[in-house]
């Protein structure tokens, strides 16, 4: 079967906006008989560029065609690594609440399943934005999403703003993962503050790896006043984290 009909390819494609470095094309993805859900999958625009997937979703409060998302998309494309970002059901229905735990799981699920289908060859990985990396690392941790090497987390909500004390209950599952972990993180992130955040990813080992981007905030904005830079110049090195330590498990 054509990895288009396995994820559902739509009459839609385009070429990205970024001097045609990228192509973009947009999926639908059965979670359920019941249920269907949007990706956009961004490639290099040679097709044999690529040296890694990277599967991942949005934060609670924003879907995949966020500012943000695109950008990361679109720049992980001009850094050799395909992307598949996709939409939780409740966004996609346009609901503000967020989905039940057992559904967003099998949301993740479908989605590494479609970037298979597509990118198989691929090293592939998986995360997201916020909560979108915590429905992927628990999914992970109940069972391994089949074929991903790694999880990338773009500001892991580790706790409630202002509630460092439920770090650990929120941080447990992340023992039960056996993969790499690269935690893209900005120390002004309300939502990992320094103390439960250096505990977590102390207690993980070798398989936690901290990208920190100076100044940056949960969403990675910087302060220009007192740092010299921007949000532009902030995701630049994001991206270039998130992209020379995925190719790097090429290595090994």
């Amino acid at each position: 079967m054509p990895p288009e009909k396995a994820c559902g390819l739509s009459s839609h494609r385009r070429l990205g906006h970024t001097c045609e470095v990228t192509t973009s094309t947009t999926l639908s993805i059965a979670v359920a008989p019941d249920v269907t859900v949007s990706a956009i999958a961004v490639t290099p625009a040679s097709s044999d560029a690529a040296a890694a997937c990277y599967v991942l979703t949005h934060g609670a409060g924003a879907g995949m065609t966020h500012p943000f998302m695109q950008a990361a998309a679109e720049g992980l494309a001009q850094r050799r690594v395909a992307t598949l970002r996709y939409q939780f059901p409740y966004m996609e229905q346009g609901r503000k609440r967020t989905d039940a735990p057992a559904l967003a799981h099998a949301t993740v699920r479908a989605a590494v399943a479609c970037a298979a289908s597509r990118f198989g060859g691929l090293r592939m990985f998986a995360g997201g934005k916020s909560f979108g990396g915590r429905m992927t690392s628990q999914a992970q941790a109940l069972a391994p999403l089949p074929g991903v090497e790694g999880l990338v987390f773009l500001g892991f909500p580790l706790h409630p703003s202002g509630a460092p004390d439920a770090a650990a209950a929120r941080a447990a599952h992340l023992q039960e993962i056996d993969v790499p972990m690269l935690f893209a993180h900005g120390p002004r992130d309300k939502l990992a503050e320094p103390a439960p955040f250096d505990a977590t990813v102390g207690a993980l080992g070798p398989l936690a790896t901290v990208l920190e981007i100076d100044g940056a905030d949960h969403s990675f904005h910087v302060l220009k006043r007192g740092t010299g830079r921007t949000d532009e110049q902030a995701l630049d090195e994001l991206l270039d984290g998130v992209a020379v330590w995925m190719q790097a498990w090429n290595i090994g």
